[in-house]
């Protein structure tokens, strides 16, 4: 059995946690950027996931070094349970395997019915001063600016005023 230590590379802590991952065991602990929202897994981590086999088992600190979401969280422990491999999360101890498991499958499940109106919300884009200057130097209207650009109309007139001033 291989256990492989995974840290995102955050703070000043990530140090310490790469010291306390290796205290616990770990063959090898590999270091990735935090996942951004909307992107999936770092790199660091889809690795380990294509490279993990059965019977190795991934640790984590804590769980929410795993994924930025609980869905994305779930989908980790699936790909980890399809190749035979199981997780360990440190703090709290739980494990992806017996009845913590199911609990913890539960939970993320739960909470992932949550998340998902949050993380499905339109996110408006960012409109530079230039681009909405342009826009109405061509005539274009501002409700339209608002609707072309993906930002409120609010913006595009907090915008103009400021450059009138």
């Amino acid at each position: 059995m291989l256990r492989i230590g995974y840290v995102q590379l955050r703070d000043m802590q990530s140090a310490d946690h790469t010291t306390a991952l290796k205290a616990l065991g770990c063959h090898v602990v590999r270091a990735g950027a935090p996942a951004g929202r909307g992107e999936d897994d770092s790199a660091s981590l889809g690795a380990i996931l294509d490279f993990i086999g059965e019977g190795d088992e991934l640790v984590v600190i804590r769980l929410e070094h795993l994924a930025h979401c609980s869905r994305s969280a779930l989908d980790v422990i699936d790909r980890l349970e399809r190749k035979g491999a199981t997780l360990l999360v440190v703090e709290p101890e739980i494990s992806s395997t017996g009845e913590g498991g199911r609990a913890l499958r539960a939970a993320l499940l739960a909470v992932s019915a949550v998340e998902a109106p949050a993380a499905n919300r339109k996110r408006r884009g960012a409109a530079s001063a230039d681009q909405i200057v342009a826009l109405q130097e061509a005539g274009v209207g501002p409700v339209e600016i608002a609707r072309r650009l993906g930002v409120s109309r609010m913006t595009v007139w907090r915008k103009l005023k400021a450059v009138e001033a």
